[in-house]
């Protein structure tokens, strides 16, 4: 499978718009993980769960295929940050406690990605891949956002984003699998900073490519009267799902050649 780059274009504005992970879910990362030597972070982006993860892990791989993205990752002196699709970390074998995948799980060759994470994970190495969808902010505005969603921008998804409105659950995902723990982001924003986040979504950079329109333009002006002063922040929540798991033993992986 190529490698379909849906966000170099954006890089700067996914940087600054898309929303952080909770601290609390590297803490159940670090707590889950039976060694914290080392974390593969695949599909970086720009790095936002590899600094999560360094708080837990004595060091942190993140790789991406977008040169674009990884520019965008701030530098940290025990993060690593490489040019590399999923299926080739450039790791020893059985070097990693740790591999994630934060919101990026979908968009790879998953067979080749499961292989190298066999490769590279320790006996009893945890891997975890999670993901969101829609956030919802209050029952006027998330009816607008759901038509959004669907509607205006429906078409324009690509099929993988589908994945991510079931919460992973329809993934193959070959590993002895845990739960995944019940969490979300949360963030207080002004509604210029929500338009600048749905204009990093894959669907609306399509939609406007296509028809040479921002459809986050009307939407903003739909959701004014219920936002209320552009400058009031509201609480924006958006539920994470997932799968974890680990490797038992050396190829113990059941994967599709």
């Amino acid at each position: 499978m190529a490698f379909q780059d849906h966000f170099s274009s954006r890089a700067t504005t996914y940087a600054i718009a898309r929303p952080t992970y909770p601290r609390s879910l590297f803490e159940e990362l670090g707590a889950r993980s039976e060694g914290h030597a080392l974390a593969w972070d695949c599909g970086t982006g720009n790095g936002q769960a590899a600094h999560g993860l360094i708080e837990h892990f004595d060091a942190v791989l993140a790789t991406d295929p977008s040169a674009a993205q990884l520019a965008q990752a701030p530098v940290h002196p025990r993060i690593t940050f490489r040019l590399a699709p999923e299926a080739a970390s450039g790791l020893p074998p059985h070097s990693v406690d740790l591999v994630t995948a934060a919101q990026a799980a979908h968009w790879f060759d998953r067979n080749e990605f499961y292989k190298e994470v066999g490769r590279v994970l320790r006996p009893g190495g945890l891997v975890a891949i999670w993901c969101y969808a829609l956030c919802r902010i209050s029952p006027e505005i998330d009816r607008l956002m759901d038509d959004f969603y669907h509607e205006t921008v429906g078409p324009y998804w690509p099929q993988e984003r589908r994945h991510t409105a079931d919460g992973y659950r329809s993934l193959d995902f070959p590993f002895d699998e845990l739960p995944f723990p019940s969490l979300s982001m949360e963030h207080d924003w002004t509604l210029g900073h929500f338009g600048s986040y749905l204009r990093t979504w894959s669907a609306v950079a399509r939609y406007s490519a296509a028809r040479n329109l921002d459809p986050v333009v009307p939407l903003l002006k739909e959701l004014a009267p219920f936002w209320g002063d552009p400058g009031r922040v509201r609480r924006v929540v958006w539920p994470l799902a997932g799968r974890m798991g680990r490797v038992r033993e050396i190829g113990g992986l059941k994967i599709d050649d």
